[in-house]
């Protein structure tokens, strides 16, 4: 029996999953995971708290997930000068991916409309669909920006129930200015979701959309430990709102949603913070190695403020992918023309990338 066989939903026909490639080889940077290894302090401690969960998992976890939420919110308030995050304001998934389902469920869903401006995060628009919720695009302007104008062309035009923003953005690793949130709130009456996932890599002392939200009950920021906390297997995304917001997913969230596990291992590596964050900044040293490098080899690279870096001038995409690949190097083909996207890793597979890459014919 075929998928086009089952009585499937007829909206979710003809659609196809998320389909980044997983594949054994000894450079995989295509999905933009944190290839350093956690820090061995805090890997201990991790697996200290780990220890102590399982002697009481045969009951059902906090469903509130307080220590996490207190956790989350003291280190989001951390940069913050003039304002705090209560922990009241937090809620918390297993990824970020599960935040954007439990928001598309609440103030989504049949003959409701979410906008985004692509090229921006796949999942966005793939979860979209899975919940019910027509997925309306927006143009972007020249090099990938949206202005405050442009962006408020497109609500004004659609007059969406969600719009979708994504700060740096996936996959191009490009800024969205605040001023342009900013418009977008004022001009919507409905929820306006910045997706942060990157926050951490953007320049030390940029302010953030966090600074947005006093004053903005409608604004929903996500934050991901995937990427700067290197927790990309433990699956732990967050937000922080108006508690009303989190009254709302309380509504489809599914009971005990967060494991006990998880939210031991979630606050342990908070407790880190420093030492976890110092990652980001090896990191962010190689996204900005290879974006100087690039153009030396004929690419142009676009300035990232994500753990990533696009570059254009690829002439087959698809053979420059195979080439690398044939090589044990693994990127990413993110459907943008003549366009390849890298992940920023370690100082050898940085150097292994450029090299593999300045080996192959133009």
């Amino acid at each position: 029996m075929a998928l086009s066989d089952l009585p499937i939903r007829d909206d979710l026909r003809g659609l196809t999953p998320y389909g980044a490639p997983q594949k054994h080889v000894r450079y995989a940077l295509n999905v933009n995971e944190n290839t350093h290894p956690i820090p061995e302090p805090v890997a201990r401690h991790i697996v200290e708290s780990l220890a102590h969960a399982v002697l009481t998992a045969n009951r059902y976890p906090d469903r509130e997930f307080t220590a996490l939420r207190e956790s989350l919110a003291g280190y989001l308030s951390r940069d913050l000068r003039e304002q705090q995050i209560a922990p009241e304001q937090i809620w918390a998934a297993n990824g970020s991916n599960e935040i954007i389902q439990q928001l598309l469920q609440a103030f989504g869903g049949p003959g409701r409309r979410v906008l985004g401006f692509p090229p921006t995060y796949s999942m966005h628009s793939i979860i979209a669909a899975g919940t019910g919720t027509r997925w309306i695009a927006a143009e972007r302007d020249a090099d990938y920006a949206i202005s405050p104008e442009t962006a408020v062309r497109a609500v004004e035009q659609h007059r969406p129930d969600l719009v979708f923003l994504c700060a740096p953005n996936n996959p191009t690793g490009t800024a969205l200015p605040l001023e342009t949130i900013e418009a977008v709130y004022d001009a919507s009456d409905g929820i306006v979701f910045v997706d942060e996932a990157y926050a951490e890599f953007m320049p030390k002392g940029q302010p953030t959309a966090l600074t947005l939200l006093p004053g903005r009950e409608r604004l929903v920021i996500s934050r991901t430990m995937s990427k700067a906390f290197a927790f990309a297997g433990v699956r732990l995304g967050y937000l922080a709102a108006d508690p009303a917001i989190a009254d709302a997913l309380r509504l489809v969230r599914l009971p005990y949603h967060l494991s006990a596990l998880t939210q031991a291992a979630a606050v342990a590596a908070l407790a880190h913070a420093p030492e976890m964050l110092a990652m980001v900044d090896d990191i962010a040293a190689q996204r900005d190695r290879i974006v100087a490098e690039l153009p030396a080899l004929g690419y142009h690279a676009w300035p990232s403020q994500a753990n990533f870096v696009l570059f254009e001038g690829v002439t087959d995409p698809q053979a420059t992918f195979r080439a690398l690949l044939e090589r044990d190097i693994l990127i990413r083909d993110v459907g943008i023309p003549h366009a390849l996207r890298v992940t920023a890793g370690t100082p050898d597979e940085t150097a292994f990338f450029l090299a593999a890459l300045a080996a192959l014919p133009r």
